[in-house]
């Protein structure tokens, strides 16, 4: 279908003061329609209606007329650029681009850069370093998805639609093959882009308001009680997969994450009705936690003390590093699964679920801002079947006599 464009001029009779009228554009587009002031005002009875300019031959007169031209002509110009680069265009779009207000300048990549620019800025504050590494990745898989589907280098906001986010989603899938989890991690940063565009004005509607991106149902993998025992009972010969194992036999003991065992200080060590506790705050959630220490756990720090570099608990390898590690040490105790430290926690949830802490308290250990995240490490083990039948059997088994 062919565009339709056209630009024409106008006063607005309704401002009239003295005698004399502001002089107004009109951009239409297939449709659309568009004003602003020429910053220009002339006496009413001098303005051609048909010609769309002002009589006569007087400076003024010449003077306007031309100012019109050459504003006729910079519309145009925008028009021709945003239509060699834009799939739809529309009149909104010209005049705020005559006019420096810079809408139809954003296109997807440019708001993806903005985005992460200000939350760059956030970091150390409200914001920490690997979310900061996750939209990156995010912006990166865009532009690559932009390239490869539409064989362009960016797109624009207005040209984004429910099929663009189905496309994308199955792009991470078949040709990055990520699995779902983490095609709507990805998808997180992209759909809050979009969604600030539209509440800021930026697209008339948000094209992704009744997309759903599932999460998946990934099983999260821990360590049996037995398995933890025979981490901690394993003699290494390398000192640094010692180093590994212990931090990670913490996190089992006490549920705290990678980077919150990292962050752990001396200050956060607290004593309570004689026993030791660690109270620190989750950097991910920025959540309060408390968590009484064990006995084991309690060896480790002590292990540690004279290593100290400050106050800080341990000192220890980054989290790709130790990962790496962990995946030697299974390999070394017969462990057949795929360890990564984050399973420290999992483990810890599902020991304490399964011996009979209340999933609140465990919610509580583990600093989660809802108890459905907690529900997630409520595993049913064969030990915890057996228990709870056991209570059940000792409970109702002489009331259930067979005569």
């Amino acid at each position: 279908m062919r565009a339709t464009f056209k630009v024409l001029f106008f006063v607005n009779r309704s401002k009239e003061k003295n005698g004399i009228v502001p002089i107004m554009g009109r951009v239409t587009i297939n449709g659309t329609q568009a004003q602003f002031s020429c910053k220009y005002s002339v006496a009413v009875e001098l303005w051609d209606t048909k010609a769309n300019k002002v009589k006569g031959k007087s400076k003024e007169a010449r003077d306007i007329n031309f100012a019109l031209d050459n504003i006729k002509a910079q519309i145009i110009k925008h028009y021709q650029r945003i239509s060699d680069r834009e799939a739809f265009v529309t009149a909104e779009m010209v005049r705020n681009a005559y006019q420096g207000i810079g809408t139809e300048y954003e296109t997807l990549l440019r708001a993806f850069d903005k985005h992460n620019a200000d939350f760059a800025r956030r970091v150390g504050k409200d914001r920490t370093k690997e979310t900061l590494y996750k939209h990156t990745i995010s912006r990166t898989h865009v532009a690559n998805f932009i390239k490869y589907y539409y064989k362009r280098n960016d797109i624009g906001m207005n040209e984004l639609t429910e099929d663009f986010l189905n496309q994308y989603c199955i792009y991470l899938r078949n040709e990055v093959g990520v699995q779902q989890s983490t095609i709507r991690l990805y998808c997180a940063p992209l759909r809050s882009i979009v969604t600030h565009a539209h509440k800021n004005g930026l697209i008339p509607r948000d094209p992704f308001a009744n997309c759903y991106v599932s999460g998946g149902t990934k099983e999260r993998e821990f360590l049996t009680e037995k398995e933890v025992q025979t981490l901690m009972s394993h003699r290494f010969d390398d000192p640094a997969m010692t180093v590994v194992r212990d931090v990670f036999i913490f996190g089992c003991l006490t549920g705290i994450s990678f980077i919150d065992i990292k962050n752990l200080t001396t200050d956060n060590l607290v004593t309570i009705n004689g026993s030791l506790w660690i109270s620190s705050v989750r950097q991910k959630t920025n959540i309060p936690f408390r968590v009484k220490l064990m006995e084991s756990a309690c060896k480790i720090i002590d292990r540690y003390e004279p290593f100290r570099r400050g106050k800080r608990l341990f000192n220890f390898y980054r989290n790709g590093w130790t990962n790496v590690l962990l995946k030697q040490i299974a390999a070394e105790c017969g462990i057949n699964k795929h360890l990564t430290f984050h399973m420290s926690r999992h483990s810890y949830a599902v020991m304490a679920i399964s011996n009979g802490m209340p999933i609140e308290s465990v919610s509580k250990v583990l600093g989660h801002t809802k108890i459905t995240t907690t529900q997630h490490y409520a595993k049913i083990t064969t030990e915890k079947l057996d228990k709870d039948f056991s209570m059940l059997e000792s409970k109702i088994s002489d009331k259930m006599k067979l005569v």
